[in-house]
């Protein structure tokens, strides 16, 4: 299978690794277009994928095509190809708030199209990805994109009216966890942690619990109630935690992400 990336920075060339360096994929079975020659020289070197100025020579090379370009130039850049995609191509749309119906309008009746939202922990193989088909995509087919996508990460098919709830609780969360991670590692540098080091603690905690999380099954209440010992350090930092509003705060930031995500 021939592979199309219209697009190939962060979020791209991390899809791209994965694909790659899980082996489902050859480099040169993979072409990714791009409008700046220092992006397609740093793909084709990392990489080694063909490359392309040209959105069209992308989109006429594809069995499967992911679309990886901002919303805000997704009608420009379909318009531009849509004529160059041949019949039966798979069309992977990762941009937020762009609906099944609009993308099928622009591209035509028949289309092959998926909604997928990943996130940047693809760039690490422990990426999570939300995908959503339109009716004419065959459960073969969104099987062989399923196995695609698992180079870089889990995925699950969510229903279109949630795909914007997977904008913000996994498209977007990375931003979260890095922010709190961040004044983790503060809280330790103020107590005299070296920085380096306290990254590095903060990080392997977080990692290790949310795989505890993925394994045991257990609810998350249920794992925190684990550490928390009567009278001990951590329900003392637990409870100036919810005295500050952290439930609260994280509820309403992913409320106004999925709020934004609806309106693009």
């Amino acid at each position: 299978m021939k592979i199309g990336f219209i697009g190939c920075g962060n979020m791209g060339g991390a899809m791209m690794r994965g694909i790659l360096e899980a082996g489902k994929c050859e480099p040169q079975d993979m072409m990714a277009s791009a409008l700046r020659d220092s992006t397609l020289e740093r793909r084709r070197a990392e990489l080694g994928v063909r490359t392309t100025k040209e959105n069209r020579e992308a989109a006429a090379f594809a069995d499967m095509l992911f679309l990886a370009v901002k919303p805000q130039y997704y009608q420009e850049v379909i318009e531009e190809i849509r004529d160059s995609v041949r019949p039966g191509v798979l069309i992977v749309s990762i941009a937020p708030g762009k609906t099944l119906a609009w993308l099928q309008e622009l591209f035509g009746e028949g289309t092959k199209i998926v909604r997928a939202m990943p996130n940047t922990p693809a760039m690490v193989g422990e990426g999570m990805t939300g995908l959503c088909p339109n009716s004419n995509v065959t459960e073969e087919e969104l099987r062989t994109l399923r196995e695609i996508c698992a180079g870089f990460g889990r995925t699950e098919v969510v229903p279109e009216h949630l795909m914007d709830v997977v904008t913000s609780v996994s498209g977007s969360s990375p931003a979260y966890v890095f922010l709190f991670l961040e004044a983790m590692a503060d809280a330790a540098v103020a107590d005299g942690m070296p920085r380096a080091q306290a990254y590095r603690f903060a990080a392997q905690a977080v990692l290790g619990s949310a795989k505890m999380l993925l394994e045991t099954g257990k609810h998350p209440g249920e794992l925190k109630d684990m550490v928390c010992s009567p009278g001990g350090t951590t329900i003392e930092a637990v409870r100036v935690l919810e005295e500050k509003g952290l439930r609260s705060a994280v509820i309403e930031a992913m409320k106004a992400c999925t709020k934004k995500a609806r309106g693009m």
